[in-house]
């Protein structure tokens, strides 16, 4: 009697259980999603974009840290300068084309990307034709110490 107990007690559950299963098998596959795009996707190639770093503070060897810093993450990194005049504040220019690479580097460097801006004649920096990211260290950025590296100070 036991027996017909539970027997009766599985198929109730069934009954109930059953064609909660049945309706998920049969509802259709496809799926939508809400997610938006990433905005993370980078489609910057580092090692095809010129970046020049220079150090706009008197703290040595400044320009030598971040430059290697971003050579190590594949950026192509050209030789670390001094700028023409003092830089309290970091500023990431751009070429024509290069702004998502200029932001790329100013989030590498932990640089907010209000401190983005399009390259022009105003770079204090000698000879910036041919670059795509010109890189300006400022004190803001040089304040916050870093570890020396073996890069000759500029």
């Amino acid at each position: 009697m036991a027996c017909l107990g539970a027997l009766a007690l599985a198929g109730f559950v069934g009954s109930v259980v059953g064609p909660h299963f049945k309706a998920a098998s049969t509802s259709p596959t496809t799926t939508t999603s809400t997610r938006p795009p990433s905005t993370t996707t980078s489609t910057v190639a580092h090692s095809s974009v010129k970046v020049l770093v220079a150090n706009g503070t008197q703290e040595p060897n400044t320009a030598g840290h971040f430059t290697q810093q971003l050579q190590q993450q594949g950026w192509n990194v050209v030789a670390p300068r001094n700028t023409t005049s003092p830089a309290s504040t970091t500023t990431i220019y751009y070429a024509p084309s290069q702004q998502q690479a200029a932001a790329l580097v100013a989030a590498e460097l932990g640089v907010p990307t209000t401190a983005v801006q399009s390259l022009s004649a105003a770079v204090p920096v000698a000879n910036a034709t041919g670059l795509d990211v010109v890189v300006v260290i400022g004190s803001d950025l040089a304040g916050n110490g870093f570890p020396a590296t073996t890069i000759p100070p500029t």
